[in-house]
């Protein structure tokens, strides 16, 4: 790995990067209906399943779109979870209340929790900075809007920016803003904007390219069903996942249908966590741990009592575990040679048996 790839992000204490590992966030999203008591029961199951922060959205339907029904205004798309929708009435219902934040903020930490929230206008990153939030968060779709993100890079604070969509170009123009404005510390999430997401649609070899394209660590906001391909792509390099959650599915919830339940959230972190201990470095010739396995290979060893001067070969060896005697490597060099000694049946075969 490059230099770049051995430095790690300071996110509220937590070190982000390839040397530890993955840092999984719980997204809430508007999964708690409006309810404080829901939202609460959130922060609660994502701490026990050993999420390592919790994310909001900061907005208002008045901050996100216009409060009308013309063209545009409501989602047409057949295949849309939210076909038929007003935007601006989806976002009222989605919308987390801006005086849940820090209540929801404070119980997370008591929780052992880092907590923050993608700001989705200027006034909503004055108002997360205000609550002391230990990093930025910019959604796929807002990663264009370069006011906003030049807003929350110059706070300092490490931003997380999604790609969904993203051209390089685009992708660029948000790093290069962000790094003007002051913000060094960045972390850019592989992201497929659809909801939920294919496995197909995925393409986690981006990872590597986008790493290495902006010289950052680059982890994934993940669509998709299950834990799968938020495993693979710690093992493409992903120091980062975001996946949204929800208590339960059949409960409802806006964006229900993508999202983790708990046992689900749980099976995540262990299972990242795994793969990342897995990765290791390039070994040959067995670890350390498995020096120990090595005797039960196979050598040369005595099958049938051997006579001093009796002939060697197939009718009084075999090759058989462990592997204390001769490697199975000499067996054609030891066969006609003579014993230089007897040999009870189950001697591991030694070159001081052999005549030369």
């Amino acid at each position: 790995m490059t230099n770049w790839q051995h430095e790690s992000i300071n996110i509220g204490g937590r070190l982000v990067g390839a040397d530890h590992p993955p840092f999984i966030i719980a997204e809430l999203s508007g999964n708690h209906s409006q309810s404080l008591a829901t939202a609460r029961e959130m922060v609660k199951a994502a701490a026990q399943s050993g999420a390592h922060a919790i994310k909001l959205q900061t907005y208002t339907a008045d901050s996100m779109t216009l409060d009308v029904t013309s063209e545009g205004f409501v989602i047409e798309e057949e295949d849309s979870l939210w076909h038929g929708e007003n935007l601006y009435s989806l976002y009222q219902k989605a919308a987390t209340p801006y005086a849940w934040h820090k209540e929801l903020f404070d119980y997370a930490n008591s929780l052992g929790m880092l907590a923050f929230s993608s700001p989705f206008d200027e006034e909503a990153v004055d108002f997360l900075e205000g609550l002391n939030v230990p990093c930025f968060k910019i959604a796929s779709f807002e990663l264009t809007d370069i006011p906003l993100v030049r807003k929350a890079a110059s706070t300092g604070k490490p931003l997380i920016m999604s790609t969904g969509m993203a051209s390089l170009s685009d992708i660029e123009l948000a790093v290069s803003t962000a790094k003007r404005a002051g913000c060094d510390d960045i972390v850019l999430l592989k992201c497929t904007s659809t909801y939920p997401a294919e496995p197909a649609n995925t393409n986690l070899t981006t990872i590597a390219h986008m790493s290495d394209a902006f010289q950052c660590p680059v982890g994934l906001s993940d669509h998709t069903a299950g834990v799968g391909a938020a495993v693979a792509a710690v093992a493409f390099g992903a120091p980062v996942v975001e996946k949204h959650f929800v208590l339960d599915r059949n409960a409802g919830g806006v964006d229900a249908a993508f999202s983790l339940e708990p046992h689900e959230l749980e099976t995540l972190v262990i299972e990242t966590h795994r793969a990342w201990q897995a990765l290791g470095q390039v070994t040959y010739g067995g670890s350390q741990a498995e020096e120990k396995a090595k005797q039960y290979r196979r050598s040369i060893y005595v099958s049938e009592d051997i006579l001093p001067g009796d002939k060697l070969g197939a009718h009084n060896l075999k090759i058989v575990r462990p592997a204390f005697g001769l490697a199975p490597k000499h067996w054609d060099t030891i066969q006609g040679k003579c014993a230089t000694k007897a040999l009870a049946k189950g001697t591991a075969l030694a070159w001081e048996h052999i005549a030369v």
